[in-house]
């Protein structure tokens, strides 16, 4: 199973929000690239960036510090918030990153990933699902859709996405745990790899969820948690390679 630093680009700042709350956000670092280079020189083999401000105004907003972390390491990344147009997403692939991550663009439109997957390939495209209650958010989190989170990966999935990034947002950035009936749900039932994020805190939280690597779990972000000091990197790195 493979463990995801997450860097949250705010500003050109790496933050932490609490549920996706912009008010509830903490700097931790003005320097992207530097805690990119750190996550790698303690054995991270990918990592998960986000555009919070592109994911609020619709457009990406932190391509220079995304520049800045692919300038900074050798081990791929993957970038997600506002990529809601077909350039969008080619200019982030061209600013190094190994996968482009979509979430509100495709809850609206169908067309956009085939698109997506047509040009660039399964391999190159994640899905993003954010859930609240089950539920898929968009526009940042800010909105709730009616669309359900299962029923939505099942259809992209027949479509020919292979990943996802699925989010819990009510364990975002608290540190109380994955919710692991909603990450083994969507699992077992859209046929995606998925990769779960919300709430990872503890090597127990890890070997949790690398128990679900047979239904497709193949990976783990962490963000608050690193960062807070609550979890060791080498540690959670050793717990998903046990």
């Amino acid at each position: 199973m493979i463990i995801f630093p997450a860097i949250d680009l705010k500003d050109g700042q790496c933050v932490r929000l609490v549920q996706g709350k912009a008010e509830a956000k903490t700097v931790y670092s003005n320097a992207p690239g530097q805690v990119a280079a750190s996550f790698e020189k303690q054995g991270a083999q990918y990592l998960h960036v986000v555009d919070l401000d592109g994911a609020f105004t619709g457009s990406p907003k932190n391509s220079a510090a995304i520049e800045a972390i692919a300038a900074s390491i050798n081990i791929p990344f993957q970038v997600g918030g506002g990529l809601r147009s077909v350039d969008d997403v080619q200019r982030v692939l061209k600013r190094g990153a190994a996968r482009a991550i979509v979430g509100t663009r495709a809850v609206s439109s169908t067309d956009f990933v085939k698109e997506l997957l047509d040009r660039f390939g399964a391999e190159r495209i994640v899905l993003g699902i954010d859930a609240r209650q089950g539920m898929v958010a968009v526009e940042g989190w800010v909105e709730i859709s009616s669309l359900s989170a299962v029923d939505f990966g099942a259809s992209m999935r027949q479509i020919g996405v292979a990943t996802c990034v699925f989010t819990d947002i009510s364990r975002d950035g608290l540190l109380t745990g994955p919710n692991l009936d909603s990450t083994r749900q969507i699992a077992e039932k859209t046929g995606l790899e998925i990769i779960a994020s919300g709430g990872v805190s503890s090597t127990q939280d890890i070997t949790e969820l690398k128990a679900m690597e047979r239904l497709g779990v193949i990976g783990a972000i962490i963000g608050k948690a690193l960062y807070d000091g609550k979890l060791d990197l080498v540690q959670a790195l050793q717990a998903a390679a046990d």
